[in-house]
């Protein structure tokens, strides 16, 4: 049975990271930044990164001696490496979330298979802002913010879109970094449900400390 974020993703999602992150890295995930039967490329069971893997240099020079990188070393890698372009760069919140995302160990931090499925994941999600944001003002408006999320596969009510709209906008419209706040919340939200939801019957159970550890992240 399918329900709100497990529809198929239409329009061009993918596309290459910037040039000075170290080269392309593919398309994003399909369905709202998913893979394929849930599973997320290049992290359990994989093996141990290859030295000529361009994404790994850039790693480790930004990684703590921990071999990991938390918010704020994302949030200076993302700035130095101008991802966001002529947007504005992302709040330290944003990249709490985004780790938060991906964090599922409960660190904080994310290690290097971690760092290229987020890479994958927004670039997706940049490619579908600028496909709405057709002015480059670095903004969508509340309209066109449900055709993006509509545009990833999710299925929402007009409820939750409304809610939505108004936690995100500000003046009236959705700037970048609100946007991909956004897409972390509903991907990582979704995907915790969708794990619990093994029947696919659009509903689930949960313990209340589950429901914390699921929705406290993000």
């Amino acid at each position: 049975m399918a329900y709100p974020g497990y529809g198929g993703v239409r329009g061009p999602m993918g596309g290459p990271i910037p040039v000075n992150m170290g080269g392309p890295m593919g398309g994003a995930p399909p369905q709202g930044g998913y893979t394929p039967h849930g599973g997320y490329p290049g992290t359990f069971g994989a093996q141990p990164p290859a030295a000529n893997d361009p994404m790994w240099g850039y790693f480790t020079a930004i990684a703590g001696q921990d071999g990991e990188i938390d918010a704020e070393e994302l949030q200076r890698c993302l700035t130095q490496a101008g991802f966001t372009g002529s947007y504005n760069p992302f709040s330290l919140e944003t990249c709490r979330i985004m780790i938060g995302m991906l964090d599922r160990d409960f660190t904080g931090k994310m290690g290097f298979n971690e760092f290229k499925e987020l890479f994958t994941a927004l670039n997706g999600w940049k490619q579908n802002f600028m496909m709405f944001d057709r002015d480059r003002s670095g903004t969508v408006e509340p309209h066109e913010m449900t055709q993006a999320l509509s545009s990833m596969g999710y299925r929402i009510s007009p409820q939750a879109l409304n809610a939505i709209v108004k936690r995100y906008s500000k003046g009236g419209r959705i700037f970048f970094d609100d946007y991909v706040a956004c897409c972390v919340k509903l991907r990582a939200l979704t995907e915790n449900f969708r794990r619990r939801d093994v029947m696919q019957q659009g509903s689930v159970t949960f313990q209340y400390d589950d429901f914390i550890l699921c929705t406290i992240a993000v």
